[in-house]
C-alpha cells in the first residue's frame, strides 16, 4: 500500500493523536446518529489495548475560530464512552495548558477527547504554529478522518508532516474500498451517478467515463443530458445552459470506450408532491405539462440486467426524486438487485454521498453493500480523481 497503516507499529506507552470525525448529527442537545463514533472503535480499542495514550481530535460544526458553546465536544466525547464502553476524559481546549495537562494525566490505555478543532481559525488556514502545538501534544499521529481528509488543516494535513503519520483502520478501510472500486476493479464496472446537477458533477463525470465500462445518470441530470440531445422533458428540471457540456461528455465517453446509459422510460407527474397522480411513459413521450420524477420500469430491467454481468459497481447519487413516494420506486427496486448480487458474492458495490447513503436505508440494503462511505465531500473528490491531502500527508 502507498500509505503507512498500523501494521507492526509498536505504540505501547506512547501518545498517540488520533484524527477522528466526531461531526456527529445533533438534535435538540441528543446525538441522533452514532454511526461515526461506532466506526472509530476499531481503531481506539486497537491502540489502546495495545498501551497508547490515546488522545482524540476532531472539528464539529462551524464554530470559525471561536469558543460557540453549541458547538464544544464535550457531549460527543462522553457519547464515544458510551460507544467505547469505557471512560472518556475531556480536555477544554486541544492545545495549551488545558490539553496539555489532561494529556499528562492519561494513563497507558486512556482515552482523552480534546475541545473542538476549530474553535481556532489556526485550524482552517493549516497554520503551522497550531500543528506544532498540536503535534507537542503526542508522539505519534493517525488519521482516521478520511471524511476530512480533502482539507488541507491542521489536524488532517500539517501534523502528520510534524509526527510518525499513520492510517487508521477505518481510513485504511475507505482507501482499500475505493482503490477496489476505482484505482483497480474487477471487471466490468459501472457507475451510477444522480442528482440534480450536471453543474456539480462535471468533473466527477469527466473522471469516470476514463475508469469505468458503463456509466448510467439518472435524477434531475438525466434530463439535461436528454434535453441535449433534443428530447422534450416538459417541466422537468434541467440545466439549459449545460447542453453543449453534457454533448461534450456523451463524445468523451464515446471517444473512451465508455458505454452511457439514459433512461428509456419515466414516471412523470405534474408537480412533485407524495403520492401525486403519475403516467409512465417512454422517454419521447414526456406531456408538457409535467416532470420526470424517477425512471421507469423498462430502465428498471434494462439497469439490474446490466448488474447480473457485473463485477464492480461505484454508486453516487439517486435515481429518482426518492425522498418523496412514490419516486422511490426505481433506486429502490435497482438498490435492492445490487444488494442481491453483492451478497451472493458476484459483485462489489462501493457507495457514498448523503442521499445515496439515505436512500440505501431507505430500501433497507444499508448493510448489503460491500462497503458505503459517510465522507460526502472527501468521497466525492476522489471520485474525480482528485489528491487528497489528508492521504497524501500519510503516504510512504
Amino acid at each position: 500500500m502507498p500509505y503507512r497503516t498500523l501494521d507492526n507499529v509498536d505504540v505501547a506507552g506512547k501518545r498517540a493523536l488520533l484524527r477522528a470525525d466526531l461531526n456527529v448529527p445533533v438534535r435538540d442537545g441528543r446525538i441522533t446518529d452514532l454511526t461515526r463514533l461506532e466506526r472509530l472503535c476499531p481503531t481506539i480499542s486497537e491502540l489502546a489495548g495495545k498501551g497508547a495514550k490515546v488522545i482524540v481530535c476532531s472539528h464539529f460544526d462551524r464554530p470559525k475560530g471561536k469558543r460557540v458553546p453549541a458547538m464544544s465536544l464535550a457531549p460527543v466525547a462522553a457519547a464515544l464512552g458510551e460507544v467505547l464502553g469505557t471512560h472518556v476524559a475531556f480536555a477544554d481546549d486541544c492545545i495549551g495548558p488545558p490539553a496539555e495537562q489532561a494529556v499528562a494525566a492519561l494513563r497507558n490505555g486512556g482515552v482523552l477527547v480534546l475541545e473542538n478543532t476549530r474553535y481556532h481559525a489556526e485550524e482552517e488556514k493549516n497554520d503551522p504554529g497550531f500543528a506544532a502545538a498540536l503535534a507537542a501534544l503526542a508522539d505519534l499521529y493517525v488519521n482516521d478522518a478520511f471524511s476530512a481528509a480533502h482539507r488541507a488543516h491542521a489536524s488532517t494535513e500539517g501534523v502528520a508532516h510534524l509526527l510518525p503519520a499513520y492510517a487508521g483502520r477505518l481510513m485504511q478501510a475507505e482507501l482499500e474500498a475505493l482503490h477496489a472500486a476505482l484505482g483497480d476493479p474487477q471487471r466490468p464496472v459501472m457507475a451510477i451517478v444522480g442528482g440534480a446537477k450536471v453543474s456539480t458533477k462535471l468533473e466527477l463525470l469527466g473522471n469516470l467515463v476514463t475508469k469505468v465500462n458503463t456509466l448510467v445518470i439518472g435524477g434531475a441530470m438525466a434530463n439535461t443530458f436528454l434535453a441535449a440531445q433534443g428530447i422534450e422533458v416538459g417541466k422537468s428540471l434541467q440545466e439549459a445552459e449545460m447542453h453543449a457540456t453534457a454533448r461534450d461528455i456523451l463524445a468523451g465517453a464515446k471517444a473512451a470506450g465508455c458505454e452511457i446509459l439514459l433512461p428509456t422510460d419515466a414516471v412523470v407527474a405534474r408537480e412533485l408532491k407524495p403520492n401525486a397522480p403519475t403516467q409512465t411513459v417512454a422517454i419521447n413521450a414526456v406531456p408538457a405539462d409535467s416532470m420526470i420524477l424517477d425512471v421507469g420500469p423498462a430502465t428498471v430491467a434494462t439497469l439490474n440486467g446490466h448488474i447480473a454481468a457485473l463485477r464492480t459497481l461505484v454508486w453516487n447519487g439517486p435515481l429518482g426524486a426518492f425522498e418523496t413516494p412514490p419516486f422511490d420506486a426505481a433506486t429502490t427496486a435497482v438498490a435492492q438487485a445490487v444488494a442481491a448480487a453483492t451478497q451472493a458474492g458476484a459483485l462489489r458495490s462501493v457507495a457514498g454521498g448523503g442521499d445515496t447513503v439515505s436512500a440505501l436505508r431507505h430500501a433497507g440494503v444499508l448493510d448489503k453493500m460491500s462497503y458505503v462511505s459517510t465522507a460526502g465531500g472527501a468521497f466525492l473528490e476522489w471520485l474525480e480523481g482528485k489528491t487528497l491531502p489528508g492521504v497524501a500527508a500519510l503516504s510512504d
